[in-house]
């Protein structure tokens, strides 16, 4: 598998990935591979994410009951 050096990191961003990978449970060197991971991953699209959700082809339809109307509120 390929490896990567990155070298600059300030010590403050280091001891901020220490302390989040701590609390992870899991190495430095994990916690990097899971951001890298997360920030080049394709996030599911909104639309696609409705479509998943609402409709019927995954489901029952989706129900919405008639709008009330209200009075304005007199001033």
């Amino acid at each position: 598998m390929p490896s990567l050096s990155i070298r600059k990191i300030e010590v403050e961003t280091l001891k901020l990935l220490r302390q989040q990978a701590a609390e992870h449970g899991v190495s430095m060197e994990e916690e990097v591979r899971q951001i890298i991971k997360r920030s080049v991953t394709t996030p599911e699209k909104l639309g696609d994410l409705a479509i998943r959700l609402f409709s019927p082809a995954y489901g029952d339809e989706l129900s919405i009951e008639p709008r009330q109307v209200h009075e304005p509120i007199k001033f």
